[in-house]
């Protein structure tokens, strides 16, 4: 059985600086959601409708982690809101499928953009063109790896 050869200190170091500065912009991109009106929880779940389409309460409990007692009370809060809707399954009437109404739809894509527009300015506020472009030239092998 062959072992893989070790990994040199400076890489390892590479890998825990990454996974750190990540780990906190996506901190602080959370932070931004829509005014703060939104938990995390209940921002994720619009997402995962947006992103992955229709669910039942138990497949969102399931994605996101949390009991669904959990995962009602979150539903309840964005159907409150009016950003859901909320369908028999045709084919087991039993079910209750969850989709975006088209206010959560918008909301989503306000969300989406209202973070966009935070990174822009903190990236044109923060950095020289000449950093910019070094972060810009560095996205490719970043998502080369995020998709191994």
């Amino acid at each position: 059985m062959s072992e893989d050869p070790p990994v040199p200190p400076r890489v390892a170091e590479s890998a825990g600086w990454i996974r750190g500065v990540v780990g906190q912009l996506h901190r602080r991109l959370r932070q931004v959601d829509n005014a703060e009106i939104l938990t995390p929880t209940q921002t994720a779940v619009l997402h995962r409708l947006h992103r992955e389409g229709p669910g039942t309460q138990a497949e969102l409990a399931a994605a996101e982690h949390v009991r669904q007692q959990s995962m009602a009370a979150t539903l309840g809060v964005l159907d409150s809101l009016g950003y859901l809707n909320r369908t028999r399954d045709p084919a087991d009437g039993r079910r209750v499928v969850i989709s975006l109404s088209d206010l959560g739809a918008k909301t989503v894509i306000g969300i989406r953009q209202h973070r966009d527009e935070w990174l822009a300015a903190a990236l044109a506020d923060e950095l020289t063109e000449d950093e910019l472009e070094t972060v810009r030239r560095a996205l490719p092998l970043l998502q080369r790896i995020a998709q191994r």
